[in-house]
């Protein structure tokens, strides 16, 4: 692991560089060795993230440009640049982007990699984690930013906030 602080990136150059019918994960937090994951997420005007909930992790959300507004049990919050918002695990939210759309950042420690476990008992098991995913979960797999679904039937991801084929 290279634990040289620097600069990763600049975000307005990353927005200003995107095509305007670019969205979804702009860019990823891809360093290795690390604990936290970080997104940079752009809805075009008036897309939505439809709802949905993260059991496992809380997320900081922070708007980079445009407007929007997150639904949240009913309420509606205004999204507009400099917002730093907090989702709550086990929250249930959506997103909607304004007029000029919106783009954010979303921080949250790092999802643990997924493992094969040995059916032998604990103390047979052998200490070595295999990765890689049966091709049962594909439907799960974000077709936009590859992100896998912890719901069994998704509709929307909630990473980049692209809808999920219909099957």
């Amino acid at each position: 692991m290279n634990s040289v602080p620097r600069v990763l990136t600049v975000l307005d150059e990353l927005l200003a560089a995107a095509a305007p019918e670019d969205r979804g994960a702009l860019w990823q937090l891809a360093e290795s060795g690390r604990e936290l994951d970080a997104n940079l997420v752009r809805l075009p005007p008036g897309a939505e993230v439809g709802e949905h909930q993260e059991d496992v992790l809380d997320v900081l959300l922070i708007v980079v440009a445009g407007s929007g507004r997150a639904v949240c049990g009913g309420a509606a919050l205004d999204l507009a640049p400099t917002t730093v918002f907090w989702l709550p695990r086990t929250s249930r939210r959506a997103l909607v982007a304004g007029p000029d759309g919106l783009a954010y950042l979303t921080v949250h420690r790092r999802r643990p990699g997924l493992t094969i476990k040995s059916a032998a008992a604990p103390a047979e098991r052998p200490a070595v984690h295999e990765g890689g995913e049966g091709p049962c979960l594909l439907d799960r797999v974000c077709p936009a930013c590859g992100r896998l679904s912890a719901d069994p039937e998704p509709v929307f991801c909630s990473r980049c906030g692209e809808r999920f084929a219909d099957l």
